[in-house]
């Protein structure tokens, strides 16, 4: 047990260092852990995802609509560290065959991707997850299955099986004491009862002392110093103190932790959500359905957001909601999902569930890293405001540049905007793009050009995977009409033009107007209100005071002087719509009547350890970089941060023209909606129309409110 061995050293030397900072005052441990443990919640939340999805099986070619939540493990309430959910969709040997970046608020926000046509049959993931959560992947992510068909590729049908989460992670392996067992008696309704059986020799070296830990989600529910002078020991405690979900127990001697262990507390039955429906079920027929609460408990009445899916039931039907993924989310890995197998928590039998929670582990809660001392490292941080883009600056022979190298980054637009940072020991470096839906002209540089040095940006998706194993299937007989029942709606949708995409959502998040980084110039001249000069030197040394721009021995120089006309020490930044230059020939080769405006600083300014004596910044009017050719040690990119995400659109047959239309409405998806308000009495009204055919419907509404209570509710129309 060389983890246990760590642990328990760990332990001592924070104690002895504890004893050091105290004097002679006595350790008080429960604080000790108390302070430990809180520590590294804070310092190291955990965020889940959830996606809710319109379907759980498609055609190859169709769209998938689906909400997100992201969500707080410790509160289960609504996120708001990040603002970007990566979204990828993986085949069977995990790799991507879609990946875009949607755009959360305040923990929720609406996605769409449409799925190539020209994919095979076989079972794909969906994996989800923040750039705070690349940190700890790939567990910490949501993923799940969905089958997607083509009658015209690929058969037999191609899946996978996530074969190393079948075990925890060895970094995580739970505690166990051969000298203190632990019991738990958790089947009584409002108690819970422990027992602990010490030997004579662990009782001896403990004192008759040990704590008892409990915490559920990050929070501390109980810590408390128990005697075990007597044999077995036996504590009872009230389970109005737990909060229903998993439970973590952890004994502890004056050395460390030594028995771990999780228990289920079963959630209370509350049926928040009521579905009552009216409908003409007939072609082309009205469906309305009523949303209520039926407890009148104002818990819906607090939601921001509802997702609601009306689509064909089909084979795989039993997923897992978000009610129950919460009670486990990412923090215990896939195996949850795999043992559960479709089936609702509350239809699993107790002794069941013990048995599952003897195997679980999380891959949050780790204690060798909280009674750790270093300062843990995350490459990856929260994006809130800002996307960061990951690099590395290289050398010409490709090998990692060294510390301290500077790095421009320039986007290009009407106020050309730049920013800079400097290069780790490893030549690797990021910067912040605003967070909105616009196209951006990035340029990217280092500001050696004489080095030949080439700048590389890594893709913002996480490259680590869970293995998988592929198997090979055959689609199931009593699957394969609605199968082809599916595949043949969607050609005759795709053949009549028939289509559920409307307009782009707007964006909640507007854009950031953008700022010249050195704020306003000391001079600014706008060329339009001076005559045209034949040259860019013509037109520094008649219209740009306290700048001089002259050639010298055949090479073009540039320096500015202050207001008193005293020359600055040293070079000026010189900007091309906001992209820096040392090549001044450029300048000279410049047709003043495609200059739009110069600005100007009169003094020193500080970039990083740099200080550059002065700023010119000359504008074009097209303002995009486009007269001049990118240096070698520079990259373009046209950048776009998150993806537009299109309306659901469905036809209204209350218009007598369009109920008579004879365009065909074979839709497999009958409605969506990612943002379903209610009124005051958390009340809400849906309405939407049947198409051409009448297959059994199923309704799947689920959501989360602002206190962190997700809702669910399914049901189905015949």
């Amino acid at each position: 047990m060389i983890n246990k061995r760590i642990l328990v050293n760990l332990f001592l030397l924070n104690i002895l260092m504890l004893h050091d900072s105290f004097g002679q005052t006595q350790l008080n441990i429960p604080e000790y852990i108390t302070q430990k443990f809180q520590s590294y919640c804070k310092s190291v939340p955990r965020e889940e995802i959830y996606i809710h999805t319109d379907r759980e099986e498609y055609i190859s070619g169709e769209n998938i609509w689906f909400s997100m939540y992201l969500v707080d493990r410790q509160s289960l309430t609504p996120s708001v560290i990040s603002s970007i959910v990566y979204f990828e969709i993986l085949n069977s040997e995990n790799t991507p065959i879609l990946q875009k970046r949607f755009l959360v608020d305040k923990g929720f926000g609406p996605g769409q991707v449409i799925l190539p046509d020209s994919l095979s049959s076989g079972k794909y993931t969906i994996r989800a997850y923040t750039n705070w959560m690349k940190n700890f992947m790939p567990y910490n992510c949501y993923m799940k299955d969905i089958n997607i068909y083509n009658h015209l590729r690929s058969r037999p049908f191609i899946g996978s099986i996530r074969t190393k989460d079948k075990k925890t992670p060895p970094s995580n392996i739970l505690l166990a004491t051969p000298g203190l067992k632990l019991k738990v008696n958790n089947l009584r309704k409002d108690s819970l009862e422990l027992y602990l059986e010490a030997d004579e020799n662990f009782r001896a070296v403990n004192n008759n002392i040990v704590y008892l830990f409990i915490q559920s989600r990050g929070a501390i529910n109980y810590l408390s110093e128990k005697s075990i002078s007597e044999f077995p020991k036996k504590i009872t405690l009230g389970k109005e103190s737990i909060p229903s979900g998993i439970t973590q127990i952890t004994i502890f001697d004056s050395k460390g932790p030594v028995v771990d262990r999780f228990i289920y507390i079963p959630e209370k039955e509350n049926t928040f959500l009521t579905l009552n429906t009216s409908y003409s079920f007939k072609k082309r027929g009205k469906v309305t359905l009523d949303i209520s609460d039926v407890n009148e408990s104002s818990v819906i009445g607090e939601m921001s957001n509802l997702s609601i899916s009306v689509a064909a039931v089909t084979e795989d039907q039993n997923i897992m909601n978000i009610n129950d993924f919460m009670v486990f989310g990412s923090e215990f890995g896939f195996a949850p999902q795999d043992f559960l197998k479709g089936r609702k928590l509350n239809q699993v039998r107790t002794d069941q569930l013990d048995s599952l929670m003897l195997t679980l582990n999380s891959n949050w809660i780790n204690w060798e890293k909280i009674f750790s001392n270093e300062k843990q490292y995350f490459k990856y941080s929260p994006e809130k405001e800002v996307q960061f883009i990951y690099g590395r600056l290289l050398k010409s022979n490709l090998e990692p540049e060294g510390p301290e190298e500077l790095i421009y980054m320039s986007a290009l637009g009407k106020i050309p905007v730049m920013q800079y940072t400097r290069t780790d020991n490893d030549g690797k470096f990021n910067l912040g793009v605003d967070i909105d839906g616009n196209l951006k002209d990035i340029i990217m540089m280092s500001e050696n050009s004489k080095k030949n040095q080439k700048i590389y940006v890594e893709s913002s998706f996480s490259d680590q995977y869970i293995h998988t194993e592929s198997y090979h299937d055959s689609i199931s007989k009593s699957s394969d009409s609605l199968i082809l029942r599916q595949g043949i709606n969607y050609r005759i949708s795709k053949i009549y033009g028939q289509s559920s995409v409307g307009d782009a959502i707007t964006s909640v998040i507007t854009s950031i107007k953008p700022t010249r980084f050195y704020g306003k110039p000391d001079f600014e001249l706008i060329m339009k209100d001076f005559i045209k000069l034949d040259s860019m030197q013509e037109v520094f040394f008649e219209l740009v005071p306290h700048v001089a721009f002259q050639r010298i021995n055949s090479v073009y120089e540039m320096w500015v002087t202050d207001p008193s006309g005293n020359k600055l020490n040293g070079n000026p930044l010189v900007m091309l719509d906001g992209v820096p230059t040392k090549d001044f020939s450029i300048i000279a080769n410049l047709d003043p009547e495609i200059v739009d405006k110069i600005d100007v600083v009169w003094d020193r300014y500080r970039i990083g350890g740099n200080v550059f004596s002065g700023i010119v910044n000359i504008k074009t009017k097209s303002g995009d970089f486009s007269n001049f050719n990118l240096a070698g040690n520079a990259i373009r990119l046209h950048y776009r941060v998150i993806d537009p995400v299109s309306t659901f659109i469905t036809p209204d047959y209350s218009l007598s023209e369009m109920k008579s239309s004879r365009l065909a409405d074979y839709r497999n998806t009958l409605y969506w909606n990612p943002n379903v308000k209610t009124d005051n009495e958390g009340k809400a009204k849906i309405e939407f129309w049947l198409g051409d055919i009448l297959p059994e419907l199923v309704i799947n509404v689920q959501g989360i409110n602002t206190s962190g209570i997700p809702v669910w509710i399914k049901g189905k129309l015949k």
